[in-house]
């Protein structure tokens, strides 16, 4: 790249408002779901605040098997129900270790 180049990169995001780009990314369905983010507590953190760790745990592990069982395949995109079930398992270990290091 040109410092041509480069002058004219910065002089278009020196013009451009961000807020017109809003909305022109895709949506991070497997880790951020916009669905899931509304408002100023993420769902995930809401149903372990009120499920408590074991509550959440099992939670979790109900939406592995839905994302890994019949629902893989036969709704929406497999690669991304796959994601989604890997993002549930992270977040049980998460909550697992976070356990572990408290007891």
């Amino acid at each position: 790249m040109s410092i041509e180049d480069k002058k004219d990169w910065e002089s278009f995001f020196a013009a451009v408002d961000l807020q017109d780009l809003k909305g022109t990314i895709a949506p991070d369905m497997v880790n951020r779901p916009p669905h899931y983010n509304y408002g100023e507590i993420e769902t995930i953190d809401y149903i372990i605040d009120v499920l408590e760790e074991r509550g959440a745990l099992d939670y979790c592990q109900g939406n592995v098997i839905k994302y890994t069982g019949t629902r893989m395949f036969t709704k929406g995109d497999p690669v991304e129900n796959a994601k989604k079930a890997i993002w549930y398992l992270n977040k049980m270990i998460e909550l697992l270790e976070k356990n572990k290091e408290s007891s």
